[in-house]
């Protein structure tokens, strides 16, 4: 029988420590370039460090390193990108008291929107044909694209004629 025994090239944490020291320096100019902040760019090359550091068991020795810290890092990059992105919150610094009065004081006069109303559809109706047309059907909820095909004119053009309908029917009801 012959046995054929396999030395795997496993690399000793100091010796991979060293060799991320050695190699650690050409992240710093990717992550400002990722990150356009010097703080943020500090930040990014030290989480890259760690995970690198608490995962160099999965380095497989041989491997390119830049490589595999520049994925390492732009990895890190994305996943706070996204996270950050699904965070976005707005602040409100309205005093919580006058948050507590707001429905109480407040009461609806449907008379008064009703009368809005009817002015705002007399000004529609009251547009020239060509702007009233298409701002009718966007106001529909049909697609910029939609009314072009629609209407065979230029994407562009219905653009501008429903651009310039909110224009005319804002001047008109300014002036009621």
């Amino acid at each position: 029988l012959r046995f054929i025994i396999i030395k795997q090239n496993i690399m000793s944490a100091t010796e991979f420590n060293q060799m991320l020291i050695s190699q650690a320096d050409f992240l710093k100019p990717f992550a400002i370039n990722l990150t356009r902040d010097s703080e943020a760019a500090q930040d990014l090359f030290q989480e890259t460090l760690y995970k690198a550091l608490a995962n160099h068991e999965k380095y497989n020795t041989g491997t390119n390193i830049k490589a595999w810290l520049f994925t390492i890092m732009r990895n890190i990059f994305i996943n706070d990108y996204r996270r950050k992105s699904k965070q976005k919150t707005i602040f409100d610094n309205t005093p919580n008291d006058y948050l507590l009065d707001y429905k109480q004081s407040t009461v609806s006069n449907d008379a008064e929107s009703d009368m809005r109303l009817k002015e705002v559809r007399k000004a529609v109706e009251e547009l020239p044909e060509i702007f009233k047309t298409p701002f009718k059907l966007y106001f529909d909820g049909y697609k910029y694209n939609e009314i072009a095909d629609a209407l065979g004119e230029p994407l562009g053009t219905i653009k501008s004629r429903i651009h310039f309908a909110r224009k005319l029917l804002k001047e008109q009801i300014n002036r009621n």
